[in-house]
């Protein structure tokens, strides 16, 4: 075998790869739409070169018949005996008179197997699409959720999921625009073991287009846009904002122009009242599950824990491509873990699939602030879960003295006040952050901020204190704004502090979002 170029080895990558995920190999066409080059014929030669070089071979009677000589699997011919309806069911039929090469090694004996062509798009969210070719092992039983081939009233064939309730049968489309069948009487004729793409009749079209225009995106509980901020930044368009609190407008609506803040209780926003959307996110309270708070839950007696379930009813009426939801670390372990039950219960029973993760911002953001927040990742495309990973940590290089303002006001010093004399024997190291813990000092030994909270401005305990060469104070707003990673052309209104204290506590780091917000758009891109 001789070396390869890098664009040689990107086409010999693909179709390794292509013929491992859908089972034959790709087209010439394809091949050059993967690899975004304009003529065909680059291809051809590509292909040429790599039959010289001995790594692979090529049937020019054959459009997919292009076989890596590195390959081991066996090729076996499996016949496609008819079509299946992925939507209503039509007449079984088998009247194909042709075969289709299959790579699976755990097809032992093809004669337990047979091939079909795939019409309609009942079942797009399994990753199966009108013109796709399923192979079927053959069996007259099926486990509950398994894809069947399933024959229903007059000698109908249909694919869908199979379900045994009560007293019938529940056949499930995987497209949320279509309804279940209920049958008293099934014959299953078979189990879907897999899937050979016809990638030219799958939405990427659709997809690609959403992604050079920007996929739409709701901002619900905004606070003052931290979320919308990283999703932007990753290429997102945010078409809808949505927050309780008065004040957050006035910061909100001062950094965006467009898509300004409408200050409203959820709960009484209509479905008919959103735009047409791609992602729904949303920071939903956590006072009701936070350790700093009283940690009620969905029993918290303002309702911020039931907030929830207006995520859920949006959902469910809307059914968005995905969404994100970031909470407190400790959503997860609240009652017991029955809390973050329900609600991973409740988006799996919307139709989603689910990663889930707690980040920490100073590993995963570059910001000296130990923030550690749980984040949800929904997908309703199967596929798209599947390819999505969480962002990778990142070295720590900011320190908390690169985001402290050099001229800062005296009020906001302890110099000469009554905290003072508890504070001045306990602070000496400038390059630490501390808290007054109501009734004593503690340090950072990490030599990063503590979680920023709602409450710095109100006299909370967690109020992180530095000293500097004019004294010992409390951070500013400003610089709170930095440790959660806002930009320096961000504004804050001339209100008072507490509600900025409050509205930045609250917030979220702007680069851990913007991270994940690019992992999620890579996902649907690769």
């Amino acid at each position: 075998m001789q070396n390869l170029t890098k664009k040689q080895k990107l086409v010999f990558d693909f179709i390794n790869n292509y013929r491992t995920e859908n089972g034959i190999s790709p087209t010439i066409e394809e091949i050059r739409k993967k690899l975004k080059l304009k003529a065909v014929s680059t291809i051809h030669e590509h292909i040429k070169t790599l039959e010289k070089k001995g790594y692979l071979s090529k049937n020019n009677n054959s459009a997919r018949d292009i076989t890596p000589k590195k390959e081991t699997r066996t090729i076996i011919d499996i016949p496609i005996v008819g079509k299946i309806a992925a939507g209503k069911p039509i007449e079984a039929i088998e009247n194909f008179q042709e075969n289709i090469a299959v790579f699976n090694p755990a097809i032992k004996n093809k004669k337990d197997y047979y091939a079909l062509q795939v019409v309609g798009n009942s079942m797009i969210e399994e990753g199966i699409f009108d013109g796709d070719t399923v192979i079927i092992k053959k069996q007259s039983s099926a486990e509950n959720g398994q894809t069947v081939v399933a024959i229903i009233d007059d000698n109908e064939a249909t694919l869908k999921k199979i379900y045994r309730e009560k007293n019938r049968f529940r056949l499930q489309p995987r497209n949320p625009n279509m309804l279940p069948l209920f049958r008293n009487e099934v014959e299953v004729r078979g189990v879907v073991i897999q899937v050979l793409s016809n990638i030219l009749n799958k939405p990427e079209k659709k997809i690609t287009k959403k992604i050079k225009h920007g996929f739409k995106t709701i901002d619900l509980f905004a606070g003052v846009g931290g979320i919308r901020l990283g999703f932007e930044k990753a290429g997102f368009n945010t078409v809808f904002s949505n927050d309780f609190d008065e004040k957050c407008k006035l910061t909100y609506d001062l950094n965006f122009k467009k898509s300004k803040l409408i200050v409203e209780d959820i709960r009484k926003i209509g479905i008919d009242d959103l735009p047409k959307f791609d992602f729904l996110l949303g920071g939903f309270p956590c006072q009701a599950f936070s350790i700093a708070g009283y940690r009620q839950g969905f029993n918290d007696k303002k309702g911020r824990g039931n907030l929830f379930f207006d995520i859920a009813r949006i959902l469910e009426a809307r059914k968005p491509i995905g969404f994100l939801l970031e909470n407190v670390k400790n959503l997860k372990s609240h009652d017991n873990g029955k809390t973050f039950e329900t609600i991973q219960k409740t988006l799996e029973g919307l139709g989603y699939y689910l990663r889930i993760k707690v980040l920490n911002s100073m590993e995963y953001g570059n910001i000296p602030q130990n923030r550690e927040r749980i984040y949800i990742v929904g997908f309703k495309n199967k596929e798209y879960c599947e390819k999505f990973e969480f962002p990778k940590p990142v070295k720590l290089s900011k320190k908390i003295t690169d985001l402290l303002e050099t001229n800062v006001p005296e009020k906001y010093y302890y110099n000469g006040k009554p905290l003072y004399p508890r504070l001045k024997n306990f602070i000496k190291d400038k390059n630490r952050v501390y808290q007054w813990r109501r009734q004593y000092v503690r340090e950072n030994k990490s030599g990063v901020c503590p979680t920023l909270t709602a409450n710095m401005g109100t006299g909370g305990h967690n109020v992180p204190i530095v000293k500097d060469k004019k004294g010992i104070r409390k951070l500013t707003p400003l610089e709170c704004a930095r440790i959660q990673g806002f930009p320096a052309n961000f504004k804050l209104p001339n209100i008072a502090d507490s509600a900025l204290y409050k509205q930045l506590g609250n917030s979220v780091s702007v680069p851990v979002i913007e991270a994940v917000a690019k992992q999620m758009k890579k996902a649907m891109l690769n």
